[in-house]
């Protein structure tokens, strides 16, 4: 196979498949009048038999081109987001893909790790990120020009779901929002972040981007979000491109910071030094010590789209810093206990007169 990096398309007016390719300078462009995706492989086919001899290797394996894409992944994106690679790649792409040539691989190759991957419970979350690793190798493969192979026919199995999570419901957010004890070392304390757990609710900031807030990200009413700090303790610039965000306060979250600022008086950063394991100790022994169900600090980000998914979409992918794709409702709003009897009072309602 050759450096084709792209396909052959589809041209209605001309009816035929065209691909474009280029080596040394020299430009080509190769084509078939066949309908359908085999008319497509016979074009490509054409423009791989003239790139053939630029191919540095037909013997590289999966596994010899994995170590160069994840430092390469390494050096462009942080800690939290290439270590889970690892992981991926030991359970389930080295033991089904690493020893086969990449000029071999087929689409049904990649689909069948993902199939197995969902067959063993995976959720739906889980299933894209391996989605994504097994593209971005392949992309980084043709880039080097190693293959000329690109999956076309992938997908995520449509029985794939997205993790059950749990919401802090009214009882639970009532207590929250009124008891600052909890215990240490046995004894009833106040608790030393329960701004954070609060903050975390009222604004929907994600655990990292609350531990990245500086009091200079203040402004009025606003705040400026402009980093995270990872659960590595490594400052980034944010999830993604959305992250960076103006997120809009309430009165409540308001007050909220004017009582941290007065516990952490002239620290620089809103929560000190604190990590993210240690307040996720904290938040299960405050959850116990007060009687609430207890929910990740990750899903106390769910709990506040489940309170404010009656916002406009717009204003809520804005707070929590979604993008235009992100489906925010149906990952991340859950029923809040009570939403189903006002749900089913107010249809009463709507339809009494015809009764």
């Amino acid at each position: 196979m050759g450096r084709r990096t792209n396909t052959a398309v589809w041209l209605e007016k001309l009816g035929r498949w065209q691909i474009n390719v280029q080596k040394d300078g020299k430009r080509r462009s190769f084509y078939s009048f066949k309908p359908g995706r085999t008319g497509q492989r016979e074009a490509n086919a054409k423009a791989d038999d003239w790139l053939d001899k630029g191919v540095k290797t037909r013997r590289k394996k999966v596994a010899d081109v994995w170590p160069e894409y994840l430092a390469q992944r390494q050096l462009t994106t942080s800690e939290s987001n290439w270590k889970p690679m690892e992981s991926r790649w030991r359970t389930w792409i080295a033991p089904n893909l690493g020893r086969k040539k990449l000029e071999a691989l087929t689409d049904q190759d990649l689909q069948h790790v993902l199939d197995l991957a969902c067959a063993a419970g995976l959720s739906k979350k889980t299933l894209q990120n391996l989605f994504a690793d097994l593209t971005g190798l392949l992309k980084f493969a043709r880039k080097s020009g190693y293959t000329a192979y690109h999956p076309e026919d992938l997908s995520i199995p449509g029985s794939a779901r997205y993790k059950e999570r749990r919401i802090l419901q009214p009882d639970g957010l009532s207590i929250l929002m009124r008891s600052d004890e909890t215990v240490l070392r046995g004894k009833p304390v106040q608790d030393p972040f329960i701004h954070y757990y609060r903050l975390a609710v009222l604004t929907g900031m994600r655990p990292g981007e609350l531990l990245g807030l500086e009091w200079g990200d203040l402004h009025g009413t606003v705040l400026r979000l402009c980093r995270a700090r990872n659960v590595h303790g490594q400052i980034t610039r944010g999830k993604n491109q959305n992250a960076l965000r103006t997120i809009a306060l309430s009165s409540v979250s308001i007050q909220e910071l004017e009582a941290q600022r007065a516990l952490t008086g002239g620290a620089r950063r809103v929560f000190g030094d604190a990590s993210e394991s240690t307040i996720r100790h904290r938040w299960r022994i405050y959850c116990d010590h007060n009687g609430i169900p207890y929910c990740s600090l990750y899903e106390l980000r769910h709990t506040f789209v489940s309170i404010a998914q009656n916002l406009p979409e717009g204003q809520l992918k804005a707070l929590v810093g979604h993008s235009r794709s992100m489906d925010t409702y149906g990952v991340y709003a859950h029923e809040v206990q009570g939403q189903t009897r006002q749900i089913s009072t107010a249809l009463d309602q709507l339809f009494s007169p015809y009764e």
